[in-house]
């Protein structure tokens, strides 16, 4: 019974994961009804997982869960998204300053790496690329800084701040071309180990970020 049990617990991680990168990779919209049949279907599992997986979801406030209508994915507010930003300055600019302190050669190349293709662009217009290594730079830093700890927090808020709002500029709060250059001044203060200038770059990065939110109130 024991391993039967933790068959079903595994199943409800795989597909808890799952949906959670559905949201991120905008397969799953902001405001969308969840179709559980469907995607119950879609993935071959029963309905069991699945509501177990949309329940750690709703207590992510990644879903919710509207009485006699079902599941949607969560559409947030301006308001919200402000508040989200403010803790992202505070873990972020943690997690950038733990980083500079832990990071390797290898790890340093592969940080340095991700806006490589965007660099000397005088108009980037792949915003959906752009998107995906914005998400990946970010959750790296977080992976380097915690191994584990803050890594699963900060997935949550940036599958938040990347993938709800903005939908004509794939979850991007500024332009590319704005933000290309923070991008890289970061990574070059967290290879360098550079811990106090590191933070303090991640911390303004997102605080910009928090400005052309108040914008949009």
């Amino acid at each position: 019974m024991e391993n039967l049990a933790i068959q079903y617990e595994n199943l409800d991680q795989k597909v808890y994961q799952i949906l959670k990168d559905m949201i991120e990779q905008r397969r799953l919209l902001p405001g969308e009804k969840i179709h559980q049949e469907k995607l119950a279907r879609d993935l071959g599992i029963s309905r069991t997982p699945l509501v177990s997986a949309l329940k750690f979801l709703e207590h992510e406030k990644l879903v919710e869960a509207k009485p006699r209508r079902g599941y949607y994915v969560r559409l947030f507010s301006i308001e919200e998204m402000i508040s989200i930003f403010e803790i992202r300055e505070v873990l972020e600019g943690l997690a950038a300053r733990r980083a500079a302190k832990s990071i390797t050669k290898g790890e340093a190349k592969q940080l340095l790496n991700i806006f490589k293709p965007f660099q000397g662009l005088s108009d980037i217009t792949d915003y959906q690329t752009y998107s995906q290594a914005d998400r990946y730079f970010h959750m790296l830093i977080a992976e380097i800084a915690s191994r584990e700890f803050l890594t699963s927090i900060i997935q949550t808020f940036n599958i938040i701040s990347l993938a709800y709002q903005y939908p004509n500029s794939e979850g991007l709060i500024r332009v590319p071309n704005e933000t290309i250059e923070d991008h890289v001044r970061i990574g070059e203060a967290i290879a360098n180990h550079d811990a106090e200038a590191a933070e303090q770059l991640m911390r303004e990065h997102l605080r910009k970020a928090i400005v052309e939110l108040h914008k949009a109130v």
